[in-house]
């Protein structure tokens, strides 16, 4: 017994890696089995290969896949019903037009047809829209437009702090709350961090509020690959809020801040109101695990206000549906594009579909212009997206780093009709395994507004210069080289 015991302790590392090659080698089979993307399987196959033990971590929690799982199919399968269910209740697509194709062209009708066609996603063209530029400007109206809720109050956000800006927030639903509005809040239970005080404040004076997908270690933390990074507030079925802008005080300028943060928002009112209210509602179905009763009051008919209403289809998509209907829609604008093609985005890490969608525009001389974060919030993510930015620039991408502080805005403008403003980011994480919802916008003074902004934006932008960028050390390129292999997990 005692040499048995020696032996272990003198070859205590050599057993741990056999042990652990061992588990490799098996899941290596199984990874392969599974005929997943070859660019993501790699990536998994080098950690476990030449991570020993840090390998095995890596893959326990963000690489297994729920997307086939039985939870996110009955979920597909109980959300389209659903939605079937509400538009003809509701009537919530009476509003589409039949002139559309004639009235925007084919490449702009394409991306209509191509998100009609999930059966979720519909175009209304009632609507009034608002672009909030930084948090100070969104939270000023959202206090105000809280205040003032009559009937409901429904929130569903990523990232929500008890900071000073989040209690403050908190603080509103429940005074709402008291007042006999009915106040539920859905939170990302990794992306969020509130306290038990403020849970025990909600349950006391009468919010709902419930974790989206719980992360406990005793059922598997895998399901850190899978969350809601949306941001919705939907007040009374008549106001809606969507964009980059956390319920966390750091995107408020207004607070004394590390630094500068930048990012884009909208209110909204209208029709498409009703479909970020569907999107709530389905997530709040799935997390409460309660079926909500939904009548007249969720889905309340409006007029636009503005005399030029615009025309917005809200896109979803997560590992609950059969395709990456907002990746398939960024790309379908890109493909379509005539004239321009401005992107702002805090992580780049485009998967080959939009690498290829970018580049060949710019080959065929589309204004192709692309603003990053001169320094992330993220080392990985920044020599990630630093890996594509010399590919770019051969060519022929403008690129710009922003330099006043961090930008967090993820928006498109594509020629002179259509922009996007939502929670996606343009790299794997955002197009295949978080749950997002972006506003797709089809005005032409919407996408003059935003052109504007953009531009506005490259004033507090260093461009990039590709025979400088070529001169970066042979440790940087490494560094680079390194972080993109990850890219898929990130």
């Amino acid at each position: 017994m005692n040499s048995f015991v020696n032996f272990f302790k003198d070859n205590v590392w050599l057993i741990i890696l056999g042990v652990n090659y061992i588990l490799v080698l098996g899941l290596c089979v199984f990874i392969l089995l599974k005929n997943k993307n070859p660019v993501k399987t790699l990536s998994f196959l080098f950690a476990l290969a030449v991570l020993p033990v840090l390998g095995l971590v890596v893959y326990y929690f963000f690489g297994q896949d729920y997307r086939k799982s039985k939870i996110f199919e009955k979920k597909y399968l109980l959300d389209n019903d659903r939605i079937r269910a509400w538009r003809k209740d509701f009537k919530l697509d009476q509003e589409e037009r039949e002139d559309f194709e004639e009235t925007f062209g084919n490449g702009i009708f394409k991306i209509y047809k191509l998100l009609k066609n999930n059966e979720k996603a519909v175009l209304t063209f009632d609507n009034d829209v608002e672009i909030l530029i930084n948090g100070e400007s969104k939270f000023e109206k959202l206090r105000k437009d809280l205040k003032s809720a009559k009937k409901h109050i429904h929130i569903e956000y990523f990232v929500l702090f008890d900071d000073k800006l989040g209690a403050e927030l908190i603080d509103i639903l429940c005074e709402k709350a008291g007042e006999g509005v009915s106040v539920r809040l859905i939170y990302d239970d990794v992306g969020s961090d509130i306290s038990r005080k403020y849970k025990r404040k909600m349950n006391a004076a009468g919010v709902e509020h419930y974790p989206f997908m719980p992360v406990l270690f005793s059922n598997s933390t895998s399901k850190l690959n899978y969350r809601d990074h949306r941001k919705i507030v939907v007040i009374d079925g008549c106001i809606g809020y969507v964009g980059g802008i956390n319920l966390d005080q750091k995107y408020d300028n207004s607070y004394k801040n590390e630094r500068y943060w930048r990012d884009t928002h909208l209110k909204l009112k209208g029709g498409s109101v009703g479909a970020l209210q569907s999107s709530f509602l389905l997530s709040w179905n799935f997390a409460s695990k309660n079926e909500l009763r939904i009548d007249e009051h969720l889905f309340p008919k409006t007029k636009p206000e503005s005399q030029e209403p615009v025309a917005i289809q809200i896109a979803a998509s997560g590992p609950d549906t059969d395709w990456a209907n907002i990746m398939e829609a960024i790309f379908c604008a890109m493909s379509s594009a005539n004239n321009r093609i401005y992107l702002t985005t805090p992580y780049f890490m485009p998967n080959d579909a939009i690498l290829t969608a970018l580049t060949t525009a710019a080959r065929s001389g589309i204004d192709v212009r692309v603003i990053l974060p001169y320094e992330s919030d993220s080392w990985a993510a920044q020599y990630a997206s630093d890996s594509y930015i010399e590919q770019c620039l051969e060519s022929g991408i403008k690129l710009y780093r922003y330099c006043k502080g961090f930008i967090h805005a993820k928006t498109m403008i594509v020629d002179n009709m259509f922009s996007s403003v939502g929670t996606a980011n343009l790299d794997y994480r955002s197009f295949s395994l978080n749950f997002e919802v972006n506003a797709m916008i089809y005005n032409e003074r919407i996408n003059q507004e935003m052109a504007d902004i953009f531009i506005n934006d490259l004033d507090d932008c260093e461009e990039v210069e590709l025979e400088r960028w070529k001169d970066r050390g042979i440790r940087r390129k490494l560094k680079e080289s390194f972080s993109r292999l990850w890219a898929p997990l990130l």
